[in-house]
Formats: structure tokens, sequence, C-alpha cells
């Protein structure tokens, strides 16, 4: 290699430094915009904020109680201290033991 080129190897990228243009957009950069991009897009629902939970309770003789269409079960309570129950099909509270005399089931939905 002749010696005269070596400075020209050290000039080039220099001179790239300080020629004016568009220098090309780095990862970060075309990251940052696009996530830009995906806040911009988002729909703000400020319905969804003040959406309030409304209970009730149904009670019933007997081991089922169901909730009104549009609400599901949140929780059970069972006659005779009955402790054991189960949920059916999110609607319906059943206290599975041998003898009981009311079963409530506490209904929810937002509204």
């Amino acid at each position: 290699m002749k010696p005269g080129t070596c400075p020209l190897f050290i000039l080039i990228p220099l001179l790239q430094l300080v020629i004016p243009g568009s220098p090309e957009c780095s990862l970060d950069t075309i990251v940052e915009n696009k996530i830009k991009d995906i806040l911009n897009g988002l729909e703000y629902n400020p319905s969804a904020t003040t959406k309030q939970l409304v209970c009730t309770s149904i009670t019933n003789s007997g081991k089922l109680s169901s909730c009104p269409a549009g609400m599901s079960v949140t929780g059970c309570a069972c006659g005779y201290a009955c402790g054991s129950w189960d949920v059916r099909q999110e609607k319906t509270c059943h206290c599975q033991c041998s003898v009981v005399d009311w079963t409530t089931a506490r209904c929810c939905r937002l509204a």
C-alpha cells in the first residue's frame, strides 16, 4: 500500500461526519417512532373507567339458587351452617350438604 493512501482511509469517515445530509435512521429512532404510532392509534374509552359493580343476593329454599340473566355468581351461602358449595355454569349456587333449608347466590354485573 502506498503511504499516501493511508490518510484517505482516515479522512473519508471524517468527511462523512462533516457533510450535511440526513443520516440513516437508527434502530432506536425506528422503535421510538413505532411506539408513538401504536400509542396514537389506541382508543381511549372513558366509560370503561366509570363502570360500577352492581350486586344483589338471591335466596331460594333448597340446594340451588340462580342469578338473573346478565349477572354472574360471585359467592354462595347455605343454610344449616353448610360451608360446602360450588358454582354451576357461572349462574347457579349449589349447596353440597345433605340437609340444607336455603341457598343464597351473590350475583354481580358491571353497569
